[in-house]
């Protein structure tokens, strides 16, 4: 795809969005159900994953990590962007990857040590490009990614958050 005919895609979607911007709202939704040997099986719409423990937490390494889940959703969505705006830009990539990489001290999370917090301490986002380029469409290539990667961004600016409960009595 060119960034003309990307451009022709998103244009009735932007006019909408300027004209009517509660158009724009939209509800993703995510859903898992709690399954045997302490895992939870979520429906991705395109296949079914049975998150579980990592085995730094005793898992047995069987089933995929949320730790991992989230990093892959930040790969997914860093290179979908970069893509986009590359596209947008009339930047050509011949070939690329993107690397995503996160430490956490897992003292947190089985609560050995209070004070160590739960969760990723650091993540790297690495893309390899193979691109003739210059610099400064690199970094503008990169800054646009950074804007508009949905993941990326929450990651950098996290959203309010509320849990909420119910229960079937038998």
């Amino acid at each position: 795809m060119n960034a003309t005919e990307f451009r022709a895609i998103q244009a009735p979607l932007k006019a909408r969005y300027k004209d009517q911007p509660d158009a724009a709202v939209l509800t993703l939704k995510a859903k898992g159900a709690l399954a045997e040997n302490v895992t939870c099986k979520v429906s991705t719409g395109k296949a079914l994953v049975e998150a579980g423990l990592h085995p730094a937490t005793g898992g047995d390494g069987l089933s995929v990590c949320s730790g991992d889940l989230l990093l892959e959703a930040l790969v997914a969505c860093a290179g979908v962007t970069l893509n986009a705006v590359a596209t947008a830009l009339g930047i050509e990539i011949r070939r690329g990857s993107v690397q995503a990489e996160g430490d956490l001290d897992f003292r947190g999370t089985l609560g050995v040590a209070k004070d160590v917090p739960v969760g990723f301490q650091h993540i790297r986002l690495h893309f390899d490009l193979d691109t003739d380029a210059s610099e400064d469409q690199l970094a503008t290539l990169l800054r646009l990614t950074e804007r508009y990667c949905v993941v990326y961004q929450t990651l950098r600016q996290a959203p309010e958050i509320t849990v909420s409960r119910t229960v079937s009595a038998r």
